[in-house]
């Protein structure tokens, strides 16, 4: 047998990799928009073989190793990964013969966990969920990179730097896009993760017409939006090249997840959380003219982040029988349900403060106290000064520390802004009426330029 895509035969599910003669499909969106003139248009990625856009990497990956002769029989593959590409890359292995190990976070969902096991893959789970200091590698990928620097039968193909990653999509998402749209696409938007897609498929595409609108939509810090990064994670990526896009934007969970509900019950879209969010961003970023076609890449389908959805719609969770919160189950608690929904309301503009207005309020008098609760040994390394680190975990026991004005103004901080809305909650308990979080954390803070600090090390001089 040989592949026919108009017959729909294959000799191997290999055959059903995306190309410009087997494209993944456009739907046109007709509800969940409010442009009347400007068309928009889901790719659909989740029909690749392995079900994500990042089949198209994963093969490319492989083919390319394989033509620089960097990859031989009998050797491994270890790829950092928040999940798609390490499903790719092992069914793409199991059938070329070259076995999986996956360093990566326990912040991946557990469903992408559990199936990237039943494909045969060495997962490897890092308490990778904390996000490392500025300017340090994120630990699942400097894993991977050790990991093949250390044991020559490993082959790390590393998606944040490799141009295969990229060339995928010049080689396949740009062309398909040029052809189903018979050349009349005028904005691309698609999320920003290692940023392969957007960086690859938009260079083919302002080849073909230097004036189509490239845009990126990046989460928020301190995101629940897996497979795609923030601002501060997309530093971990080579890939990120923002002068080749014409726009950002970033994008909340609640905007994400919102729109991800509104795609499937109104288009009857199986569209996952990043989905939403590229949509979310392209409403935004496109306007509402007659004449526009804009191409809103959609990664992935629902199926994968069934516990990701319980958290932002705890009403899906079930309250009695088999995956109830009195059973043993993946879903979380009513106490977790209520933790994550404070700590969403905590993004109002009256309980955070950014950094460039934290910085102008710290040269006042008297400044806010700036409560670090990052560990110790994460406070020496790089701090701001002035500020008073009591980690999280201690803020109980060292109470004492803290003003007894429950009035005085405090702001909480740690890398991304994520943790620090704990600290704040558990401030607010204890009376505490003017706390607020630093947007971005120490990450933001360094990113804009601020001074920062360290502690001395080493034998105190004479």
């Amino acid at each position: 047998m040989t592949n026919d895509h108009s017959l729909r035969t294959y000799d191997s599910m290999l055959g059903l990799l995306s190309s410009e003669d087997n494209p993944t499909p456009l739907v046109r969106l007709n509800h969940v928009v409010p442009h009347q003139h400007t068309i928009f248009l889901a790719k659909l990625e989740w029909y690749n073989p392995f079900g994500a856009i990042k089949d198209r990497v994963a093969a490319n990956l492989i083919d390319d190793a394989q033509q620089r002769n960097a990859l031989a029989p009998g050797q491994q593959l270890v790829e950092a990964t928040s999940g798609n590409t390490g499903l790719g890359l092992a069914m793409i292995g199991n059938a070329r013969g070259y076995p999986l190990q996956t360093p990566l976070s326990q912040a991946i969902p557990l469903e992408k966990r559990t199936v990237l096991r039943f494909f045969g893959a060495d997962v490897v789970e890092l308490d990778d969920s904390l996000c490392p200091a500025p300017g340090a590698p994120e630990g699942a990928i400097a894993r991977a990179r050790d990991t093949a620097k250390s044991n020559p039968d490993f082959v790390h193909l590393d998606q944040y730097v490799n141009e295969a990653n990229p060339g995928a999509h010049y080689r396949t998402t740009g062309p398909e896009i040029w052809k189903q749209t018979g050349g009349k696409v005028t904005h691309l938007v698609a999320g920003l993760g290692t940023c392969g897609t957007i960086t690859g498929t938009g260079r083919f595409l302002k080849e073909r017409q230097s004036d189509i609108q490239v845009l990126g939509v990046c989460p928020e810090e301190g995101h629940d939006i897996p497979g795609v990064r923030s601002q501060r994670q997309l530093q971990q990526t080579q890939l990120y090249r923002p002068d080749a896009y014409d726009a950002e934007v970033e994008i909340g969970n609640r905007a994400a997840y919102d729109l991800c509900w509104r795609l499937n019950r109104e288009e009857c879209i199986i569209a996952g959380p990043s989905s939403g969010m590229a949509l979310a961003g392209a409403i935004k970023l496109v306007p509402d003219e007659a004449g526009l076609l804009a191409v809103v890449i959609f990664p992935d389908n629902i199926f994968k982040y069934a516990s990701s959805v319980l958290r932002h719609f705890p009403q899906l969770v079930p309250t009695s029988g088999p995956g109830s919160n009195q059973g043993e189950s993946s879903a979380p608690s009513h106490a977790e349900t209520l933790l994550a929904q404070l700590m969403e309301n905590l993004k109002n503009p009256y309980d955070s403060v950014r950094v460039k207005d934290l910085n102008d309020e710290l040269s006042q008098s008297p400044p806010p106290l700036l409560l670090d609760i990052r560990s110790a040994e994460m406070f020496a390394e790089l701090h701001i000064p002035g500020s008073l680190n009591i980690p999280e975990l201690e803020l109980s026991a060292r109470a004492t520390e803290l003003p007894q004005d429950r009035d005085a103004p405090i702001v909480t901080l740690c890398n991304i802004g994520k943790f620090s809305k704990r600290a704040s909650l558990l401030l607010k308990s204890q009376g505490y009426r003017h706390v607020r979080t630093a947007k971005g954390g120490l990450n933001e803070w360094v990113r804009k330029g601020f001074a920062v600090t360290s502690l001395p090390t080493g034998p105190p001089g004479e």
